[in-house]
Order: C-alpha cells, then sequence, then structure tokens
C-alpha cells in the first residue's frame, strides 16, 4: 500500500475542494469582495425550470454532495501575462468573475438568475489551478464537460469568425456571442446529446449504489 503523503498534489488540492464544499450557498451574484480563487455554480430549477438539468437541481442547500452545474476559478491579475501572479493584490477577480457569469445568465434567453446558487472560496494563488481541475475531475460539472462555452469571453473586436459555443447556443442571448459563427450542431441536437450523456450518468450511478447495496447485503 502506497504510504499517505499530504504534500502529494492530489492530497492538497483535494484539502482546498473540502473548504470549498463546506460553504454555504450563497445568490449569484454575492456581495462585493476581495481575494481571488474557486468556486461552483449550483442548479435549483426551482423559478423558471429548464427540464435538462432537472436531474442535477439542488434541492438541499447544505449538501456538500450536490453536483455543481460550472466549476471555475479566477487568478490574480498577473497570472493573465503569463505568470502565477503570486503574492500580487488580486483585487476583486473572484467576484468580478462570479459578476460576469450572472450576467451571462441573466441575458440568456431561456434562464433564470433565480435559479442558481454559488459557493466560492478565497485561496491562495498557486493552489488555484490545482484546485479547479480536481473539481471538475470530481464532478464533471455539465456546462464545463457537456455542454461547454459558459465561460467564454467576447473574443473583440474582428476576431467572431469562431464557432459559437454549444452553451451560446443552447442558451443564446450574449449579444457578443451572436456575432459569431453558426455552432455545427443546432440547439436541438446539442440538447438531445447531453439528454442522452445525463441519463447515462444516472444509469451508471444508479448501477454503482445498486452494486453497493448488493455488497452491503452479502456482508450481512
Amino acid at each position: 500500500m502506497k504510504p499517505f503523503n499530504p504534500l502529494d498534489k492530489k492530497n492538497l488540492a483535494m484539502s482546498v475542494a473540502k473548504e470549498l464544499l463546506a460553504r454555504p450557498l450563497e445568490a449569484l451574484p454575492t456581495q462585493p469582495f476581495i481575494g481571488a480563487g474557486v468556486y461552483a455554480i449550483y442548479y435549483t430549477g426551482k423559478h423558471r425550470p429548464y427540464p435538462l438539468y432537472q436531474s442535477i437541481a439542488v434541492n438541499n442547500p447544505y449538501d456538500q454532495d450536490a453536483e455543481p452545474i460550472y466549476v471555475g476559478k479566477a487568478m490574480p491579475p498577473g497570472a493573465r501575462t503569463g505568470g502565477f501572479g503570486l503574492d500580487t493584490n488580486p483585487g476583486a477577480a473572484l467576484f468580478h468573475r462570479l459578476r460576469e457569469h450572472a450576467m451571462s445568465i441573466q441575458q440568456a434567453k431561456n434562464l433564470s438568475l433565480d435559479d442558481f446558487l454559488c459557493r466560492y472560496l478565497i485561496v491562495d494563488d498557486i493552489w488555484i489551478p490545482l484546485a479547479e481541475a480536481l473539481l471538475i475531475d470530481m464532478f464533471a460539472p455539465v456546462w464545463n464537460t457537456v455542454i461547454p462555452g459558459f465561460g467564454n469571453h467576447d473574443p473583440g473586436r474582428g476576431r467572431h469568425k469562431q464557432q459559437r459555443s454549444s452553451w451560446d447556443t443552447l442558451h443564446p442571448g450574449r449579444p457578443w456571442a451572436a456575432m459569431l459563427q453558426p455552432n455545427a450542431k443546432s440547439a436541438a441536437e446539442i440538447e438531445s446529446s447531453a439528454r442522452q450523456e445525463l441519463l447515462r450518468r444516472r444509469s451508471n450511478a444508479g448501477s454503482a449504489l445498486l452494486s453497493a447495496q448488493e455488497q452491503t447485503d452479502l456482508e450481512g
């Protein structure tokens, strides 16, 4: 058996992830604050339900195992120029990122901001990418993996020849995304693929639970 190493990068990332998941869920956007770090966004579906996401809707705001719909990070300004931004003033990087996400959801024609909550954690610069990578690996959030594009930015003037993301195709409304080239798949095709993937995940999760129960019965 491999000895436990508290300084192993996965163990360090897990400690950050556990701290984030222990945080209370809050409305999106939050009140302004200073710091950089990681965050998770959750769907509740209590105001304007979007049927595709009902299987991951959060019912208990204190559930640490609740499945986020999106996980992300906000690095200090210095990190965006090639460095990690170590020991630089992060400003309100994390708050600004959450506010950007809130605006994206508000602009979407078929979503309601009232259906989303978040939890966030201010983290020392060097651990931010590691924690984000682990959280995405743990949960494979729908908007990170199945319907990507939620975290995209406006590519800027004269750079709108790229294809519109799956997220912007399924949830149109961001003005800059409307100027991009159409996605190769239609909204109906994207939603159908996403629904099949979510059904597959639920089926696998159910099989795992059943196997665990069967094992318990055998041991009993």
